[in-house]
């Protein structure tokens, strides 16, 4: 797809590729328009920039992505202040919003946007619940507050819970998607929503340094992506069932979250054992790659790449190591 992408230069609006996808992107998820960006950071900021004023707050959850892992870029890039609210494994109670409108005084930020994270990596690809999503968008539509989705694995989310795009994606007047997570592309981004809304972003992704030329080659892979990959996502749950096993029949190892419902997986390494740095240097000879995300957390991620018979081998090497490091947890 890539060696045979038309191109043109998407700066000036006549890359046909792009224009396909950007195309396509927007009637999967039922908008009026996307524009293609180089990444999910730049995507989530563009919104959030688009959305709110300098002095303006958004609202979100404590351990989202927009606050935690772009380098705080909505205040840096655009003056806005983040309000962080902690939520329960990433869901957030529509009840813990309604004292948190700032009031219309001169001392105070405006609140301007609610944002949430659909899957939600930090907490192991939690699905947010349908419901919870609806009565917290309702609430502020209700108060006069636009609303943003950073649905970097929306359709992770989809193949969860058979609960179309376009249903989820309703809700919001932005949504940001990725095509180089589960979806497996090599680059790229796409936010989504009203014409204006992109019109205007398309003005800000310039801004950021997002506006590329023949740009075409990239959105091959991702409109690809789009066509080919997402039924396909379910595989990789049940391979993330296949090891959430062994890491529960594990010693010294502990899931972080109830059940593992998409294709992430986040777990405690017991003192024991060792730390996560040492346990997932130790699986690093076997060709299991993992990532520490703390010092007792290992976050692990199955994804096109990964097979059921790549699944059920790490499934065997994590017990075995674990068993290794951990003799006198072996028996408990």
């Amino acid at each position: 797809a890539i060696a045979n992408a038309q191109v043109g230069d998407d700066v000036l609006g006549d890359d046909p590729t792009v224009q396909r996808l950007e195309q396509q992107t927007a009637e999967i998820l039922g908008k009026q328009a996307a524009v293609y960006m180089p990444s999910g950071t730049m995507t989530n900021q563009v919104a959030v920039r688009i959305h709110c004023k300098p002095g303006d707050e958004f609202i979100c959850e404590a351990a989202c992505h927009i606050y935690n892992s772009e380098q705080g870029g909505f205040a840096q890039l655009s003056g806005v202040v983040g309000r962080p609210v902690d939520g329960k494994s990433g869901i957030l109670d529509p009840a813990q919003l309604e004292s948190l409108l700032r009031p219309d005084d001169v001392h105070c930020v405006r609140t301007r946007l609610v944002c949430l994270e659909n899957t939600h990596a930090h907490s192991g690809g939690r699905v947010q619940p349908y419901d919870v999503v609806e009565q917290i968008c309702r609430w502020a539509h209700d108060h006069g507050l636009r609303t943003h989705m950073d649905g970097a694995r929306l359709f992770n989310a989809v193949a969860a819970t058979q609960i179309g795009a376009e249903r989820w994606c309703e809700h919001f007047d932005t949504v940001s998607v990725c095509f180089s997570k589960g979806l497996g592309a090599p680059v790229g981004s796409a936010l989504a929503g009203s014409a204006g809304a992109i019109d205007e972003a398309r003005r800000h992704r310039k801004l950021f340094g997002g506006g590329m030329r023949q740009v075409g080659i990239i959105a091959a892979g991702a409109l690809y992506a789009l066509e080919h990959q997402r039924d396909r996502l379910a595989e990789d749950h049940a391979h993330a069932r296949i090891i959430a096993l062994a890491i529960a029949q594990s010693p010294g190892l502990q899931l972080v979250g109830d059940n593992v419902e998409t294709n992430i997986l986040i777990f405690a390494v017991d003192r024991a054992v060792g730390d996560a740095g040492s346990f997932a240097g130790a699986l690093d000879p076997h060709g299991v790659l993992c990532l520490p995300v703390g010092e007792d957390l290992v976050r692990m991620v199955t994804h096109l790449d990964i097979s059921e018979a790549d699944a059920r081998r790490t499934a065997a090497i994590i017990k075995r190591v674990a068993k290794s490091m951990a003799p006198a947890l072996a028996g408990t």
